[in-house]
């Protein structure tokens, strides 16, 4: 019971994080045609300045920007298989410092 309880536990708390992590795949065919170079007035990634007033819109308002596209953005974001929670983790990786 005790092991349960203990995975329970770690699964409460892991996968959050874990989901939280981007798709990889999914920013190069997508995200990185415009952010990685800011092509079309894109914010690029890890230009924490330029994200700045953007997040501090909340990520609703992101999210719902890319789901309906912003200037040269087309609707989606060009991920079509993306979901909400997905564009939120490639929001938040776009809007971090470089590494």
């Amino acid at each position: 019971m005790m092991k349960k309880l203990i995975v329970l536990c770690c699964a409460v708390f892991v996968l959050p994080v874990l989901a939280a992590e981007p798709d990889m795949g999914k920013y190069n065919k997508s995200c990185a045609v415009c952010h990685a170079s800011g092509a079309a007035g894109a914010p690029k990634t890890g230009d924490v300045p330029a994200w700045e007033p953007r997040m501090g819109k909340g990520m609703d308002a992101l999210v719902a920007a890319v789901n309906n596209g912003l200037n040269a953005m087309p609707p989606k974001g060009m991920c079509f298989d993306c979901s909400d929670e997905e564009y939120a983790a490639l929001i938040d990786y776009m809007a971090k410092a470089a590494k």
